[in-house]
């Protein structure tokens, strides 16, 4: 119960940030696809860098996961295709929607009942990927 709660504060303070910094706003993310503003790709690489750090961090240090166990990441594979695929359903989904799959939970939290067609939407994607896994590029 104890690392609920740790988990919820840090979802928390997470979609505080999203919501301050305007990376949930529709418009941030039409600014971005109009490439008239540098805001959302300044945000996007400062999470990229942190990911980098953070990585590396974790494969240097042996750090272990909440249970003790060793953290193990694999390097991704070769090919590109399922790279490419992959991120046109998932920049596509994105522009149509102004808003990726994290900040769907934000928008709900701050009242925007609208974003609950997005999570069906999403849901149903996950779905279907799930039932054509087998037929996809991987």
């Amino acid at each position: 119960m104890k690392n609920i709660v740790k988990y919820l504060l840090v979802g928390f303070v997470f979609g505080i940030v999203l919501t301050k910094s305007e990376a949930v706003s529709w418009y941030r993310i039409y600014e971005m696809f109009q490439f008239q503003s540098f805001h959302m790709y300044g945000i996007i690489s400062v999470a990229i860098l942190t990911g980098i750090i953070g990585i590396q961090i974790i494969k240097r240090n042996n750090i272990k996961d909440i249970k003790g166990e060793s953290i193990e990441i694999p390097d991704k594979e070769k090919g590109s295709a399922r790279y490419w695929i992959g991120g046109l359903f998932f920049g596509l989904g994105w522009a149509l929607v102004g808003s990726c799959p994290g900040p769907i939970f934000i928008l709900l939290g701050a009242g925007f009942w609208t974003v609950l067609i997005v999570l069906f939407g999403a849901l149903v994607g996950t779905y279907l990927y799930g039932l054509l896994k087998s037929k996809l590029p991987h």
